[in-house]
This record gives C-alpha cells, structure tokens and sequence, in this order.
C-alpha cells in the first residue's frame, strides 16, 4: 500500500505545472488610473493626499513612465497590456483602431504558459468604448434615416465607408478585446464610476483567492473628471483620492485573506493630461508605482507587460513577435537611433 501511495504522489507531483516551481511571485494585480498626470500625483503625494500609494511604494519603488506614442485611452491600454507598439497590435488611437491579434495580450500569454486550469485572468474595468471588446459592425448609411446622426455620424472617424449592391456600409472594427476576452476567465467593463469598479473588484479577488491570478482593474474617474472639470479642478484632484482609496481596500482584501505578502501590485495609467486642461493631446508623463522591490529604472508603457511576463517566470526570449518592452527589473539603455 506504501509504494502504491507514493506511486499517486510522484504521478501527482508530475501533473504540476513545472513553470511554477521558478515562480517568485503567486500573484500580480495591475491597477489603472485613467489619466493620471504624473505632476498632479506628485503633488497629491506630497500633501499626504495618496496614503496608500506612498505605502505601496515604500515597500518598492514609484517611476517615471513616459508616452512615446499618442497619448489617448485605446492605445495606451493596448500598449501596456501587450508590451507592443502599435504597428503590432493595430490600436494607434482612440479612432484607430482593430482588434489585438490573438495570443498578444498578456492574460492570454498566462493563459497559454501555465495552462486555463492552473491560473485566472481577469478584467474590471471603467470605461466600455476605448476599453471594450465588442464585435465588428457593419451598418448601412443611410441620411435620411431617425437616429443616422447619433448611430453613424459619431462613428465616422472610427470606421470604413464600403460599397456592396450599391449600397453603403460604414464598416466599424472590432474592439481591442474582441479576441482577447475569449481567452479570460472573466471580463467586466463598462461599469463607470470608481465604486463601481472597487466593489467588483473585491468580489473577484474574493472569488479567485485559492487560485494564482493575474487581474487588471481600471479606475476611470480620474479620468472622466479630467475632461468633464479641467486637470487643476478639485473633482480630478478628488479622483485620484478615491482612486488610492481603493488602491487601499484592495490591498485590505489582500491583507484579510493571507494573500498580500504573495501578490505583486502595480499602479500606472494610459496617459496623463495637459496642464490645467481639459484634455490630454499632448500628455506623455505618467508614473508606475508598486511594491514590486526589483524594479530598477523607469521606462515606457510597452516594458509593462514584459515585466509582468519576467516575473510569472516566462521566458521572454521565446515570445513571438518580440516583445517591443523590456522588463524594469533589468537595466535597458535604448537605442539613440
């Protein structure tokens, strides 16, 4: 009976994953605060506005992250969530646009090197248009139809004018996630408001808690008051409050189930915005801070995925295509040409 049981042992044994006897971290939560300008968040920081983050990043590290491409919502999730630039991936801007190729993102490079079974990746996310998943559209262009400015017009820039029979279509692409969100265990998006996206956030932590993961969960506040208020209004400046409030419920959640000392958590955003604006044209300053004590230097949205990717144990030298980032825990000089 003894060798029998030892037999199931070592066939038991076997069937683990080997990648994850190398694994330095159980589990890594990527934090977005849509919009956050770097200044303004220094500044918050320096008036003890943002608690949680100073404690995060005093328990690793907080750096500079630069935009070198367009500074808007679509393209700099799809960049940091891939480690791509755009020629790869296809999302230049927020109105050009196309589905992520299959297999790019970096919940489906977890998905595929430890196994659907062995880890969970998931999405709680803000905004529903420039971070969304929905299908390709085709819609016939019609003028004189009700509703043809709200249900075309709008959608002009993002898509493609095509003719069939006689009849025009407006063409309009997938969206970033369309592949993407097949290969997640869940993904939840459109739910606005940072309590909103907070208290979902808490349930799926608390829902996964015995299972390694890899979440991403977007803050749009920041954000939407950016636009709605101006850079130096107090409503952006109350956002970013409620956005390190939240940071400080999650790691609370993390605290209470004995899974924080097993979790690496990163905060950083897609953009920032213009100085006292209510836009961010021109915008390329932003920030990561984490508790993550290994990162080295500061760099560009597209070395974020990598670094996730290095610290789940993958080898980053056997992705295809290339990853375009490099990982912030090794020193990278990049090319002066």
């Amino acid at each position: 009976m003894s060798l029998v049981i030892c037999f199931l042992i070592l066939w038991a044994i076997s069937l683990i994953p080997a990648q994850w006897s190398d694994l330095p971290q159980r589990n890594i939560i990527l934090i977005g605060w849509d919009g956050a300008q770097r200044e303004h968040v220094k500044e918050c920081l320096g008036r003890g506005e943002l608690p949680n983050l100073q404690q995060l990043s005093s328990e690793g590290s907080i750096v500079a992250i630069d935009v070198l491409r367009t500074t808007d919502t679509k393209s700099g999730w799809a960049q940091i969530l891939t480690g791509y630039e755009p020629e790869v991936t296809g999302v230049f801007s927020n109105g050009r646009y196309q589905p992520i190729p299959a297999g790019y993102t970096v919940f489906e490079r977890l998905e595929d090197f430890f196994g659907a079974k062995n880890i969970v990746t998931g999405a709680v996310i803000g905004k529903a248009e420039h971070v969304g998943a929905d299908p390709p559209e085709r819609i016939a262009v019609d003028e004189t139809s009700v509703g043809y400015k709200e249900e075309i017009k709008g959608k002009m820039q993002e898509g493609t004018i095509v003719v069939e029979d006689g009849v025009e279509y407006l063409e309009i692409p997938g969206k970033p996630y369309f592949h993407t969100k097949n290969k997640m265990d869940f993904f939840v998006n459109g739910l606005g408001a940072n309590d909103a996206v907070g208290s979902k956030s808490l349930e799926y932590i608390d829902k996964h808690k015995d299972k390694p993961f890899f979440f991403f969960f977007h803050f749009a506040d920041i954000d939407h008051k950016g636009h709605t208020f101006g850079e130096n209004s107090k409503q952006y400046n109350d956002a970013l409050i409620s956005s390190d409030k939240w940071l400080g419920k999650i790691v609370e959640k993390l605290r209470e189930l004995g899974l924080y000392d097993k979790t690496l958590i990163y905060v950083t955003a897609d953009h920032g915005f213009d100085e006292g604006m209510n836009g961010h044209a021109d915008a390329p300053y932003v920030f990561l801070a984490t508790n993550d004590k290994g990162i080295v230097r500061r760099g560009t949205r597209a070395d974020i995925t990598p670094t996730i990717l290095a610290r789940f144990g993958l080898d980053l030298s056997e992705l295809t295509p290339p990853l375009d980032g490099h990982p912030l825990t090794e020193d990278y000089a990049p090319p002066i040409w």
